[in-house]
């Protein structure tokens, strides 16, 4: 959907944006921070884009070049998601995620590090 550039906009204005477009999770301030789940940056409110519709709608984008992801596509980041991206050195990024003796590990702790390993991937790109 094509969409015209943002426009700047007063703060209180932008929260008020933020608060009624979307309708996913509560914003208390523009300094509220998302995930967003399809370019795997950690996305400010103060970043997020509003602009308009070729219909005149109004519309939330994430910031991040080339990616059109709305609200729906934003996750409340957790603290350790948070104090992961803020911490993250070049050099962590091209190390593996650790892997149990036999190579493979079970249930749920394979599952959390594998997520672990997309999150890593995604601060990193």
């Amino acid at each position: 959907m094509a969409s015209s550039p943002p426009a700047p906009l007063p703060d209180t204005d932008k929260l008020a944006m933020l608060r009624k477009l979307d309708q996913f999770r509560e914003w208390r301030s523009l300094d509220d921070k998302r995930y967003c789940l399809v370019c795997g940056k950690i996305i400010s409110g103060r970043q997020i884009h509003v602009t308009t519709t070729r219909g005149g709608s109004l519309r939330l984008i994430c910031p991040t070049a080339q990616c059109d992801s709305i609200p729906m596509d934003w996750a409340l980041p957790t603290d350790e998601t948070l104090t992961a991206a803020e911490t993250i050195t070049p050099n962590e990024c091209n190390v593996p995620p650790p892997r149990g003796e036999s190579g493979v590990e079970p249930g749920p702790v394979s599952q959390l590090r594998k997520l672990a390993a997309h999150l890593k991937q995604a601060f990193c790109a």
